[in-house]
Parts: structure tokens; sequence; C-alpha cells
């Protein structure tokens, strides 16, 4: 039989390894991650689309550039591409990216493709990496393929950690029950070193059911007592961004 002594000790270890997993979360990934958003000169969105499909996507693999995801705005007034790549460091990031640039097939295929004109009018970066309570990010394909949304928060100032804390502690349990799936959680690195922002990636069924569970997110009383309390002080954003966001053919997340 199992002596009292030993089984107190047992339930203590216990109770120690359930307090430790609450007040240590799990370690982010070490992966750097980078958001590019293409914006094609006039009249060559379907061509830069179509270079990324035949062949921009294998030469990033070539020189060890992970592709997560590629989408276009169901806003089709938006002529953008956006996508995400992930690399093991910055350092390896940009050694990449220059070995990519001097790629004797890169630069074939480049003036081929731009035998009568350039592709890319501007290309904005957005440097990140994840936060502790980000989902391992998988590039999973579903079908049929699903809506995804890319939601960018502006804190208030200092309100980061605040932010971040009531997205581990309700909203993402919370958009969990209301259907939406939590596909990946971002802090970025700002350029002018100024406050980073939280960029985040949910997938809806469709944009319009995306759009409905939001409506009954916002209305739950769960999130109406969170959003009150870590609000007392003032609003923790200034700024939300959402851009919903169709899968191209060739992402490696759908």
């Amino acid at each position: 039989m199992m002596s009292k002594l030993y089984f107190f000790l047992l339930l203590s270890v216990v109770s120690a390894t359930a307090t430790l997993a609450k007040t240590n979360p799990t370690k982010p990934s070490s992966k750097f991650y980078e958001v590019r958003i293409y914006y094609p000169t006039p009249g060559k969105y379907a061509e830069i689309v179509d270079r990324f499909r035949q062949y921009t996507t294998r030469i990033f693999e070539k020189h060890g550039m992970e592709n997560i995801g590629y989408w276009t705005p169901t806003d089709t007034s938006r002529k953008e591409l956006i996508y995400i790549l992930a690399y093991p460091s910055r350092e390896a990031r940009d050694a990449s990216w220059k070995a990519f640039g001097s790629d004797p097939e890169w630069k074939a295929v480049v003036a081929k493709t731009e035998a009568n004109g350039k592709l890319v009018d501007h290309v904005d970066q957005i440097f990140m990496t994840e936060s502790d309570f980000s989902p391992k990010i998988k590039t999973a394909q579903k079908s049929p393929a699903r809506m995804f949304e890319l939601r960018t928060y502006t804190p208030a100032p200092d309100k980061l950690d605040a932010l971040l804390t009531r997205f581990r502690d309700h909203t993402m349990k919370l958009f969990s029950k209301h259907g939406m799936t939590n596909i990946g959680y971002w802090i970025t690195q700002e350029k002018d070193g100024g406050q980073p922002k939280l960029l985040y990636i949910l997938a809806h069924p469709s944009e319009t059911e995306g759009k409905a569970h939001f409506d009954e997110f916002r209305k739950d009383p769960t999130w109406v007592k969170a959003k009150g309390e870590s609000e007392k002080n003032g609003p923790l954003t200034t700024k939300v961004e959402s851009v919903y966001m169709t899968p191209t053919d060739y992402s490696p997340i759908k």
C-alpha cells in the first residue's frame, strides 16, 4: 500500500508542477518571421501572383526560407499579395535574401518576367517574433479552403503587456468558443524602435461567418466583463486593423 507520507509527497509534486505550468507559459519558437506585402505596378497583379506560383516560392526554399502562407485580400480594390516567411534567425534571414538576390536562376526569372516592365511597385515589410501564447504555426491545408483574417493591434502607450495578458488569459479561448481558429500570434519589431504591435491571423469558414462570429464574441458576457476589467484605466489599443484574405492556390496554409 502507498504510505500516507508518499501520497502527500506525490500530491505536492503534482500541485507544484501544475502551478509552474500556469506561471510559465510555453516558450515561443525562436524563429524570425516576416510579413511582406507586394503592391504590383498597374496591370501587373496577376503576373506577380503567377511569378510566385511558378518560380519564387521554390527559389525561396532553395535558400532556406520557409513559406508559411500566401494570400490576396477579398477586397478586390486592394491589389496586394500578402505573404509570411519564417527563418531560423534575423541573421539567417539577411543571409538568405542576399543569396536569393544574387542567384543566377532568380536573375533569369526576373529578366524573363519583366521583359515588358517591372511587376512590383513597392514592398512593405513587417518583422516579428512569436508571442508566448501563439499556437504552433502549422501549414495545414483544409478542404474546402478557409478564409483568413489578418488583424493588427496598435497598443495604447505602455499598454502592450496588458493587451497580451488579455489575449493570453481570455481572448484566445473566447475566439475558439465562437468558432474562430487561432493560427498564429506575433509581436512586431518596429523599425523606428517604437512600441511593438500585436499581429495575428484567424481562420474562418467564410468571411460572412467570420464577421458573424466576431459579433457573437463582442456580445459574450465573459468578454464584456474581461474587457471592462482590463480597461478600467483606459483602452488598451488605439487602432485595430483587419484584412480578410483568400489563400492562393500555392499557399502552404489554406
